[in-house]
């Protein structure tokens, strides 16, 4: 998890990559207004191929009919309280719209999650979801502040993040506590020493104003949105401070934001073992024998047993470096994320018990963005970064250590890599700004909140939190009972048809629909 505290989000995309090698071998009126900036016009151009922060690769493959994807970059002010002072290039996607002319609506932005995640890269690798809403829309994402091509934090170095990555997340004595605090000291300090001047202003809110400018650059007279995951928290803070210029929008796999850190990461504890319940549960109630365990209960048995063990006698994974028992949690969570993935959690886990950590790695690589050439994308700064700079407590080990009783009651397994995960902005360099987003929007547009009862990421009562939070007439609830970070990516066609047909149509689906 790029941040063990709050991994609101994953791209499946370099795992599927890493596993085919593997396995082949305040609501201001004044805001809500347009922005006094200079006027700027986009240079739409043939994509490149990926930054290395962007987790490198090649350009996106051509669009169905050959139409290539266009790329741009805008100019944002680096501080938003000096909007005429130095700027920053933000990175942005586009596919047009497929449909005839006189249909187009306008631009669908999209923000993926993380936070860290880069949609300049996301939106391709996932855009045959989308393909009937780019009948009407062009598809468009982008790199938000301090991610990928955008102005990227850096902190550690490849090698570095190596070690990083490979240290022991969940202490058991004095001498490993003190080894965490000095890793994150270390990793705080690479990030101040190298991103000073950025690191103030990455904060939620700054992307949400880097996305209103963004509206009136791409000539918009509405912001189209679709948030998934934290850019459901995106979307939100857009909605309070610009709630008039909000149109069509969908929150998908929904951030709570009413929890501060502590509950996030509690209601992320119970998340994930959920997820984990319902996959032992899958895989031993099927006609087939299970291979890694004869009942849930045999099999969440054998996984502790296994990570047990890699506390101290880690496996073999991706030379040169070993499976340990943070990889492998990391691992098991990031194949939690989709349904799609518990195949090759059970692969992983069949491997692992027969002294091979490499399917597991693979996935923990994944979600640190580390590719198969050892060089990692940004996300991890990015990642603990935005949260850092959004996020106003900062914990202590005294009050870890206070905690994990109630964590590992939420989960054996996760509960106290989620705990001291909370620990990751102590002695950061910048202040947090809440303890929680505020995303109240009265006088908002609608806007559709789609929770799924099995996500283990953004756990179900989010959504209800979430309508709450926006205000009377502003969300409007649509629960998926299923498994998986999200709802609209599982194909359910009841899902899909709610979501297109407000998005394409404006019409909304009853409140409290159930799709299952």
């Amino acid at each position: 998890m790029p941040s063990p505290s709050r991994p609101r989000a994953a791209a499946l995309t370099a795992a599927a990559l890493l596993l085919a090698t593997v396995l082949a071998g305040c609501s201001d009126d004044s805001q809500d207004q347009d922005q006094d900036l200079p006027a700027q016009k986009l240079s739409w151009e043939d994509c490149p191929a990926p930054s290395a922060a962007e987790g490198g690769g090649e350009p996106p493959s051509p669009l169905p009919g050959g139409q290539e994807w266009q790329c741009a970059t805008m100019k944002a002010p680096l501080d938003w309280a000096k909007p005429k002072g130095d700027t920053i290039d933000l990175a942005l996607i586009r596919a047009k719209a497929s449909g005839p002319a006189g249909r187009r609506i306008g631009s669908l932005v999209f923000n993926f999650g993380g936070p860290g995640g880069s949609g300049v890269t996301t939106l391709p690798a996932f855009s045959e979801d989308y393909a009937t809403l780019r009948t009407r829309y062009d598809l468009v994402s982008f790199d938000p502040r301090g991610v990928g091509r955008s102005a990227p934090v850096e902190c550690l170095n490849d090698p570095q993040l190596d070690v990083y990555f490979q240290q022991d997340a969940t202490p058991d004595d004095a001498a490993e506590r003190t080894e965490l605090l000095d890793n994150t000291k270390e990793f705080n300090a690479a990030c101040e020493e190298n991103s000073k001047k950025l690191l103030p202003h990455v904060r939620t809110t700054d992307a949400a104003r880097d996305m209103e400018l963004m509206r009136q650059v791409l000539g918009d007279t509405k912001l189209h949105y679709f948030g998934i995951s934290y850019g459901t928290e995106l979307g939100g803070v857009y909605a309070h401070l610009f709630p008039r210029r909000v149109g069509r929008a969908v929150f998908d796999g929904v951030v709570d934001p009413t929890q501060n850190v502590e509950q996030g990461s509690l209601g992320q504890a119970k998340g994930f073992q959920l997820a984990l319940d319902n996959f032992a549960e899958d895989c031993t109630s099927k006609t087939e024998d299970c291979p890694i365990g004869d009942s849930a209960k045999d099999v969440q048995n054998r996984i502790a047993a296994l990570l047990k063990s890699l506390d101290s006698k880690p496996l073999p994974g991706i030379a040169p470096r070993r499976l340990t028992q943070t990889a492998a949690t990391n691992g098991i969570a990031q194949a939690l994320y989709s349904k799609d993935f518990w195949e090759y959690l059970t692969e992983g886990l069949e491997q692992a018990y027969d002294g091979n950590g490499q399917i597991l790695m693979a996935l923990s690589d994944s979600m640190n963005g580390r590719s198969q050439n050892g060089e990692y994308s940004n996300i991890a700064a990015a990642n603990i970064s935005i949260n850092c700079a959004d996020d106003k407590p900062r914990y202590t080990v005294a009050d870890v250590e206070r905690k994990l009783p109630e964590f590992r009651a939420a989960s054996a397994l996760f509960g106290g890599f989620l705990a001291w995960g909370m620990v990751s902005c102590t002695d950061w360099a910048v202040p947090g700004a809440a303890d929680h987003p505020d995303v109240s929007a009265p006088g908002s547009a609608p806007i559709l909140v789609v929770g799924n009862t099995g996500d283990p990421a953004t756990p179900y009562g989010g959504a209800r939190k979430m309508v709450d939070a926006l205000g009377k007439g502003v969300g409007v609830e649509l629960t998926y009972k299923g498994q998986g970070h999200g709802a609209y990516d599982t194909e359910n066609e009841c899902v899909r048809d709610a979501v297109n047909g407000y998005l394409l149509d404006g019409k909304l689906p009853t409140a409290g629909t159930v799709c299952s």
